[in-house]
């Protein structure tokens, strides 16, 4: 009996492992291998907007190695995965002023400096959001490859881009401080 116990216990041990987590509805693997490269889920979190507290997204960060340091992150070489679910409709104009926000928020000059086409292209690709899209961002040493619902919305080959897209989320100014620790793995 206690051999069969045993046995079940390492037959159930990999199916908790991929399990990963769930929030607001909305589950997450553990682990992630995009273009043979492995992640693992460093942290999932919701966001929310106004003083009603609605639900906008989860989001589930995912990197090579677990890592809770914000700066080390978003300077890593390492590839990175953004996997953004979206919980409720928000129009293409009030998602682009969000990322332009960010943006502003994030990258200040003198010491930063984005690519203004850059930023240009990457809003106008912007679609209408709907409750159940999901959006992944694939961040490499090269830049920022982006997809919207499985299709490839654009990639932006300036890893200054890339750093900066992430610290929309993780950086000096995230959309909520909830919503990075909770990417950061802290609850």
């Amino acid at each position: 009996m206690v051999r069969g116990l045993i046995l079940a216990v390492i037959a159930l041990a990999p199916c908790a492992a991929a399990r990963g987590a769930t929030l607001d509805g909305i589950a997450m693997p553990d682990i992630r291998v995009t273009d043979g490269t492995r992640m693992r889920l460093n942290g999932i979190g919701l966001r929310t907007y106004s003083i009603f507290g609605l639900h906008i997204y989860v989001a589930g960060l995912y990197l090579e190695r677990q890592n809770n340091n914000p700066d080390s992150i978003l300077h890593s070489p390492e590839r990175k995965l953004l996997d953004i679910r979206f919980l409720r409709d928000v129009d293409a104009a009030d998602a682009r002023k969000a990322w332009q926000d960010g943006f502003d928020n994030n990258c200040r000059p003198p010491e930063c400096y984005l690519d203004p086409q850059d930023v240009q292209r990457f809003l106008a690709a912007i679609p209408p959001i709907h409750r159940g899209d999901e959006t992944m961002l694939l961040f490499s040493p090269k830049g920022v490859d982006v997809t919207f619902d499985g299709r490839p919305l654009g990639d932006i080959t300036d890893p200054h881009f890339a750093e900066t897209l992430l610290a929309t989320f993780i950086g000096p100014v995230p959309p909520t401080p909830r919503l990075k620790r909770e990417l950061l793995g802290s609850r």
